[in-house]
């Protein structure tokens, strides 16, 4: 190989990465993981399909170097291969969020300023929680919480929220998170919170944004 074959090979390599994300699917993967390792039956699962299609996306992903797969037991877990893969998919996400319009105008009702919250990263909010201003609750499922979640976070599923609202304050002020900035589960948990008198607020950020930034979740288990 010459010198001047290494940009023309780079690109190939490269190119490979932007294919592996070429897929609805694929996508979706690469946000679970984000949140806690996952078996392939787990995945498949999620998302809806066999796990002989399934393993043909994690192949793909795998070949790209996005993500590593581990045998534990008679399992194959599934996990991304760096907080560099993290960054990767928060890029891709939120250059969609910012700069494509269909997106924009599928989010707007849900953007409002009075709805979500500054970011966590900073840490204003964690000093709110520490002050008893805030509570900090995150309404992922219970294993995704149990792999890892902000620090002095509480855990309600929001599957089991509306059965749960008499577990939480009336004299703070409610500041859930779930996956991502464009979680249905999050917005809807808002919108029962408010409703049932609460004061309540989404949380743009969350897991994925704490890995990115090199921080150490609570009870992290990846």
């Amino acid at each position: 190989m010459t010198l001047e074959n290494l940009p023309p090979l780079l690109y190939q390599q490269f190119a490979r990465v932007g294919q592996a994300l070429s897929s609805p699917q694929r996508i979706q993967i690469l946000n679970l993981l984000c949140q806690s390792r996952r078996s392939v039956d787990e995945l498949a699962e999620e998302l809806g399909q066999s796990e002989a299609n399934t393993s043909a996306h994690l192949k793909v992903l795998r070949e790209a170097r996005l993500i590593e797969v581990r045998r534990q037991g008679r399992k194959m877990y599934c996990s991304l291969v760096s907080n560099s893969a993290i960054r990767l998919w928060m890029a891709l996400r939120d250059f969609g969020l910012e700069e494509i319009p269909e997106v924009r105008e599928m989010m707007r009702e849900y953007a409002e300023d009075d709805v979500t919250m500054e970011r966590v990263v900073g840490g204003d909010l964690l000093e709110m929680v520490r002050a008893g201003e805030v509570l900090l609750l995150d309404i992922r499922p219970a294993g995704e919480f149990e792999a890892g979640h902000l620090p002095l976070a509480c855990s309600i599923p929001s599957d089991e929220l509306e059965a749960r609202l008499k577990e939480l304050p009336r004299d703070k002020i409610i500041v859930i998170y779930r996956r991502s900035p464009f979680c249905v589960g999050s917005i809807k948990a808002v919108q029962l919170l408010r409703n049932a008198g609460f004061r309540a607020k989404r949380l743009r950020e969350g897991v994925a944004e704490w890995r990115a930034a090199g921080k150490t979740l609570e009870g992290a288990k990846f």
